[in-house]
C-alpha cells in the first residue's frame, strides 16, 4: 500500500502543479472586467456563458488564496485579489447588506436573491483571503456577513438557518423557491465557512456558532447508526423527499440519470465530505483528533457499503439511506471529495480499506474523469467511465472541488512521509 500511495502522491502533485493550476491561471481571469470566467467546453475553450455566480466567484477567490498559502506564488495572490475587488464592487448590496446571487460579466445585476449557501461561501473565501494575504478587508466583510446571517437568517425557534431569502432578507416563497426548507448541504457548508472564519478571527462568537452548527448537524441532520446524512427538511427538521429548488446545482445541472419522483435520498459524496470537514473543524477548535472517529467510521463505511464502485473505483451520486444506489453515474465533485475523505479516514482510523478505496477512486478519476490534455476534470461520466458531459467548467464548477481535493490529498500524503 505504501508503494501505491507514493505513486498516487506523485500523480496528484503532477496533475495539480502541471495541469490544473496552469489551466485556471491561464483561462479564468477576466482581464476585461475582473473576476473570473468559469464556463469552458471539453477542449477548454471559453463558452458564451459569462454570467458570474456568487458560488463560483467566491470559490475561485478561495482557491487562489489557498494556493498562495500552499505555494507562496504571488501570481496566485494577485489572482485572488483582483477577484475579491470585483466581488466586493458588484456583489455587495449597499442598501440591505449581504451578497447578490448573480451578475453579468460586466457586473450588471441579474439576480438579487440572498441564499445562505452563497453567503457562507463568501465567508469561506473572504476569510481564506485574509489568512493568505493579511489584508483585513476579507476579514471585515466576512464578519459583516456572519453578523447578517445571525440577524436575518437564524431560526431562533427551531435552530439552524432559514436558507432561501429575497434581497431584503424576507423569506422566499415555499416550494421551488424553498423558503420553507432546510438542508444538510447548506448547513454543512455553513460549518465549513465558520471553521475558516474562526481560524481567521479567533473570536469567541465564531467558535460558539461553529460548535452550535456541528451539534445541530450531528443531532438533527444525520443518523450515525445508519451512517448517512439526510437531504431536505422542513423548518422543524422533519425529513422531506428531496425536490429540486431554485438556485441549486441539482436544479441547474445538465442531464444525467434522474429520480423522477421526489425521494428521501442521501449523497455518498456529501456524507464523506462532511466527515473530513468535521475533522477540520475539530482541528481548528483544538479538539482531540479522535473526537469524531465513530461518526467518520459509520459514514465512510456507509458510502463504501452502498455508494462505492468496488469493481472500478469511484462513487455513485445518490441512493436511499440503505440499499442499492438510485443514480449510478459519477459526477466530478463527489469523486473529488471522497478522495480527501477516504484518505482522512485512513489517517484517523488506520484501516487499509480506506486507503484502498482512495487508490481505486484516484485511479478511476485519473484515467477517466481528468482531461489531461486540457488540465481539468470532466463534469459527468457513466459508472464505467464513458463521458456523458465533457465540459470542464460551468457556472458551478471552478477550482474549488478539484483544486481543493488535490491540495488536501497532497497535504495528507506529505504527512505520511511517502
Amino acid at each position: 500500500m505504501v508503494t501505491e500511495l507514493k505513486r498516487c502522491k506523485e500523480e496528484i502533485t503532477r496533475h495539480l502543479e502541471n495541469e490544473l493550476i496552469p489551466f485556471w491561471i491561464k483561462n479564468s481571469l477576466d482581464e476585461q472586467y475582473g473576476g473570473y470566467l468559469t464556463c469552458f467546453d471539453s477542449d477548454g475553450v471559453a463558452t458564451g456563458d459569462t454570467d458570474k455566480y456568487i458560488v463560483t466567484q467566491t470559490r475561485m477567490i478561495w482557491g487562489f488564496s489557498a494556493l498562495y498559502r500552499m505555494y507562496g506564488d504571488q501570481r496566485y495572490l494577485e489572482a485572488a485579489r483582483q477577484g475579491l475587488e470585483f466581488f466586493i464592487k458588484y456583489f455587495w448590496d449597499e442598501e440591505f447588506g449581504g451578497w447578490y446571487w448573480k451578475v453579468a460579466r460586466d457586473g450588471a445585476l441579474l439576480d438579487n436573491g440572498k441564499v445562505v449557501y452563497g453567503q457562507t461561501f463568501a465567508i469561506y473565501a473572504l476569510s481564506e483571503y485574509t489568512l493568505a494575504s493579511g489584508d483585513p478587508v476579507g476579514k471585515q466583510y466576512a464578519c459583516r456577513t456572519f453578523d447578517l446571517l445571525q440577524k436575518y437568517c437564524t431560526d431562533t425557534a427551531n435552530g439552524g438557518y432559514f436558507e432561501n431569502l429575497e434581497r431584503d432578507w424576507s423569506l422566499s416563497a415555499p416550494g421551488f423557491a424553498a423558503g420553507d426548507l432546510k438542508s444538510l448541504d447548506i448547513h454543512m457548508h455553513t460549518m465549513e465557512a465558520y471553521t475558516t472564519l474562526y481560524e481567521c478571527t479567533g473570536e469567541e462568537i465564531h467558535k460558539r456558532k461553529l460548535e452550535e452548527i456541528i451539534d445541530l448537524i450531528l443531532t438533527k441532520m444525520t443518523d450515525t447508526t445508519i451512517g448517512c446524512g439526510f437531504n431536505q427538511f422542513d423548518i422543524h427538521f422533519n425529513r422531506k423527499p428531496a425536490i429540486n429548488i431554485r438556485r441549486t446545482w441539482n436544479a441547474e445541472r445538465e442531464t444525467g440519470e434522474t429520480i423522477d419522483t421526489p425521494t428521501d435520498t442521501t449523497s455518498y459524496g456529501h456524507n464523506v465530505e462532511l466527515c473530513w470537514l468535521l475533522n477540520r473543524a475539530g482541528e481548528i477548535l483544538g479538539k482531540p483528533a479522535d473526537t469524531w472517529n465513530a461518526v467518520e467510521r459509520s459514514m465512510v463505511d456507509h458510502a463504501l457499503r452502498y455508494g462505492f464502485d468496488h469493481d472500478r473505483g469511484g462513487v455513485y451520486r445518490d441512493g436511499p439511506h440503505q440499499g442499492a444506489p438510485l443514480v449510478t453515474d459519477k459526477e466530478w465533485w463527489q469523486n473529488c471529495e471522497v478522495l480527501i475523505g477516504f484518505l482522512d479516514a485512513y489517517e484517523h482510523l488506520g484501516d487499509e480499506k480506506y486507503a484502498e478505496a482512495f487508490v481505486a477512486t484516484w485511479d478511476f478519476d485519473n484515467r477517466n474523469m481528468i482531461n489531461h490534455e486540457v488540465g481539468e476534470w470532466r463534469q459527468l461520466l457513466t459508472a464505467d467511465g464513458k463521458i456523458i458531459i465533457p465540459n470542464i467548467g460551468n457556472p458551478w464548477k471552478g477550482i474549488y472541488h478539484t483544486g481543493r481535493a488535490m491540495m488536501e490529498c497532497k497535504r495528507r500524503l506529505d504527512r505520511m512521509s511517502l
